[in-house]
């Protein structure tokens, strides 16, 4: 009999407590103690009550009161409901999503437009002024290192950083298994193109990220869209039914926090894809973009740690955690590394090099590990935030994710609910959301849209998520 996993020490002490409220040591509007003395009670470290803390405020049960402390909430609710699994039809099929992607990404460049159709983090929630004293000395002292080409497989000192960030997430990786990008985007592309031809299926989830649908889309390609749980990722059960049907040359997931949902394999499912795909031979390219942005502790494995055929291509960059406009990426591509750095050659030639010295020195100063630390706890409060919005404006019935990672919130509203004409209603508001086709090859998801949390919490978040909530409200 499988033993079921082992709790953390803070979720320990974080049940415990939740056991102390629901059996009235502690009452709504009740003062619970210090980090300090609680640490003393439970025997525990600091840092341990303050993630179990953390935890218990990302959930409803506590809120922090400045210069005060954390308090059990006064008035307890209860997160809406979970959307289910989604239920595409499962055919390759030809992909057109581009034409919409571009008017979101268009009222994307609008300054006076609430940016929440758009993943990406807000300026001012990134280290701008850390990473901005290291690009100008670099650019002082580098002796024109920073102006010069740095062609595949890319700068040698962030190669080393990366690999040695990578045993985080369960990987051991030598610094030359690692080729730079410019972003993951293109990291996907390239594998993609090392892999597939024109005319060929891919499976990916579903609902998947638009930008992924533009690459298939771009290289002729075409998706078969597999079933995916909210909660834990990608239906293994449909994936392989898929495979037995179909001729899959490759899958595209993100098992860690994908976007939209933000669901998270669990690890023995992880190993079990890995190990479906190892039996045919087919790649498993993997997005991990938003792995380092779970909310808890420990950051969850990527699908590559159990990869022992070379057939995971694993991809990811800082685009999420440190710098969008630096469009710095990675990818370790296994069996097809020659391929894939040819192909970066005469795509795009090389990576810029005064970012990815300035990022390598980011990270081997520690200064990444704790930024994350900051805004791990940031997002995980504002995706609270956010949903406890949506539970007071949006109509009854509205369904949202719950996730542990990443930034974003995926809404299935009441199907009277037309995502494409709220778009356009927000957009007269202000206000800037994904609406759920973009999120299907086969243009699903009238009635869900995509919200983004990475924005500093304030009083213009809350009206947006007001209107949104009327406009919604009267197309029911």
């Amino acid at each position: 009999m499988k033993r079921p996993p082992a709790e953390n020490l803070y979720e320990q002490v974080a049940r415990r407590l939740q056991e102390q409220v629901a059996n009235g040591v502690y009452r709504p509007g009740d003062r619970v103690p210090s980090v300090r003395r609680l640490s003393t009670q439970f025997d525990v470290s600091i840092s341990t009550v303050i993630e179990a803390y953390r935890r218990l405020e990302s959930q409803g049960l506590l809120e922090a009161r400045p210069q005060s402390g954390y308090y059990v909430r006064t008035r307890l609710w209860q997160p809406p409901a979970q959307p289910a699994i989604s239920q595409p039809r499962c055919s390759p099929t030809a992909v057109s999503v581009s034409a919409l992607a571009m008017k979101v990404l268009k009222a994307s460049r609008d300054p006076h437009v609430l940016q929440l159709g758009v993943a990406a983090p807000h300026p001012s929630l990134l280290p701008m002024r850390a990473l901005n004293r290291i690009l100008a000395r670099l650019a002082r002292h580098d002796e024109g290192k920073g102006v010069a080409y740095d062609f595949p497989p890319g700068s040698p000192e962030l190669r080393q950083q990366i690999a040695r960030h990578a045993l985080d997430a369960g990987c051991t990786l030598a610094p030359d298994d690692i080729v730079t990008t410019s972003g993951c985007q293109e990291a996907l592309s390239l594998c993609l193109r090392a892999v597939t031809k024109p005319g060929d299926t891919v499976a990916i989830e579903s609902p998947a990220f638009y930008g992924t649908l533009q690459t298939i889309e771009q290289l002729g390609l075409k998706a078969i869209e597999i079933p995916t749980c909210p909660r834990k990722g990608v239906s293994i059960e449909a994936l392989k039914l898929s495979l037995d049907r179909w001729k899959i040359r490759a899958c595209l997931l993100v098992p860690n926090f994908s976007n939209p949902t933000c669901a998270v394999m669990p690890e023995e499912r992880k190993k079990r894809l890995v190990q479906l795909l190892a039996e045919r031979e087919v790649p498993l390219i993997e997005d991990d973009i938003y792995g380092d942005l779970a909310h808890g502790s420990p950051r969850p494995k990527a699908a590559k740690s159990y990869d022992r055929k070379g057939l995971v291509m694993l991809c990811s960059s800082f685009s999420k955690t440190l710098a969008p406009g630096y469009r710095v990426g990675w990818v370790v591509p296994g069996r097809w590394r020659e391929q894939i750095e040819h192909l970066k050659y005469v795509n795009t030639m090389a990576t810029p090099t005064l970012p990815q010295l300035a990022i390598a020195e980011f990270l081997d100063h520690g200064g990444y590990d704790r930024y994350l630390r900051k805004t791990r706890a940031l997002y995980a409060a504002n995706i609270e935030r956010f949903t406890h919005a949506i539970a007071r404006y949006f109509p009854e019935d509205t369904k949202v994710t719950q996730p542990a990672g990443g930034f974003v919130l995926w809404v299935e509203l009441p199907g009277k609910v037309d995502a494409l004409e709220l778009r356009r209603r927000a957009l007269v508001q202000g206000v800037s959301i994904a609406p759920g086709p973009l999120f299907s090859a086969t243009q699903k998801y009238r009635h869900c849209i995509r919200l983004s949390c990475a924005y500093p919490w304030g009083e213009r978040l809350e009206r947006a998520l007001l209107t949104l909530g009327r406009l919604a409200q009267e197309m029911v």
